[in-house]
């Protein structure tokens, strides 16, 4: 037991968490010596997640790395980051927030990179987080969503021979959640913006359709939920319509739900009398999955 324990604090010290902060959520840094391919030591060039473990009262183990989305230009940390994992929270479900690494100055796989650690991070610690290692999800939104349906059909096992602990971990996340998702990256549906952050501006033909996620579903692709709206003018909803179609044909469980009318980057859209219900869909699909 005292090996045990000694083992688990040395991976928590070497997940560099941040131990002094003031309010209850920690952050910590993903790679503390510095992440591969980092171009300075300023905040957007040090990946990390905050830490919103759920409640003793209604806790289930379930747990859900959050992407907030932004073009890859920028983070929507608050209405797609934190109120996301306050919202897990209430449903018994502990959320990890995201702050990965952004264009123009990172491209692929960068991003990708970050996001894998953040799987592999929140599955070594799994038992800490009171969280069971096959039901941690992720959750994106927009290009968030992009980055979370790339890390759902381009995961893998995991290191074995590695010396990182967390890099042993497999990155394949159990399932995800998909709000307004940029999915693609080719013509005629794609968000250029996200295209030029991400692959900057002459990117590989081969490199683009890699990328465009609906032509990367397998059957080991992980059940998924999908929220759009139909008038969406910043991403078409063919992004999720797509997809959608690709996982039922490689026999993937998923739900899409696409409401007539709402602006892109709802959130939650706690405003909106019609929009602001769906998220009890999502609370639904995810009993129904038995994640809560």
């Amino acid at each position: 037991m005292l090996r045990a324990a000694t083992v688990a604090m040395s991976a928590i010290l070497c997940a560099g968490i941040v131990w002094g902060q003031s309010n209850e959520h920690r952050t910590i840094l993903l790679w503390p010596e510095g992440a591969p391919g980092a171009q300075g030591e300023t905040e957007a060039d040090t990946p990390s997640l905050t830490l919103y473990p759920a409640s003793d009262a209604n806790k289930v183990p379930t747990g859900v790395v959050v992407c907030p989305g932004g073009g890859y230009v920028h983070l929507a940390m608050d209405y797609e980051g934190f109120e996301i994992a306050e919202w897990l929270n209430k449903l018994g479900i502990s959320a990890f927030v995201l702050r990965y690494r952004l264009g123009p100055k990172y491209h692929y796989p960068v991003q990708l990179q970050d996001a894998q650690r953040a799987i592999r991070y929140v599955r070594l610690h799994a038992q800490e987080f009171g969280v069971q290692p096959d039901r941690i999800g992720i959750w994106g939104f927009s290009a968030g969503g992009h980055l979370a349906s790339t890390v759902g059909t381009h995961f893998d096992a995991g290191d074995k021979g590695s010396r990182d602990v967390i890099e042993q971990q497999s990155s394949r996340p159990d399932f995800m959640i998909l709000a307004y998702p940029v999915i693609t990256m080719m013509d005629p549906y794609v968000h250029r913006g996200s295209l030029h952050a991400l692959l900057g501006d002459d990117p590989d033909p081969r490199l683009v359709r890699l990328l465009s996620n609906e032509l990367q579903v397998t059957r080991r692709t992980p059940p998924t939920f999908l929220f759009h709206t139909a008038n969406d003018n910043v991403v078409p909803v063919e992004n999720s319509i797509e997809f959608d179609e690709a996982l039922n044909k490689a026999g993937v469980p998923a739900e899409m739900h696409i409401y007539l009318k709402g602006r892109h980057g709802v959130g939650l859209a706690a405003d909106d009398p019609v929009l602001r219900t769906w998220p009890d869909r999502l609370a639904d699909w995810l009993r129904v999955q038995g994640l809560r």
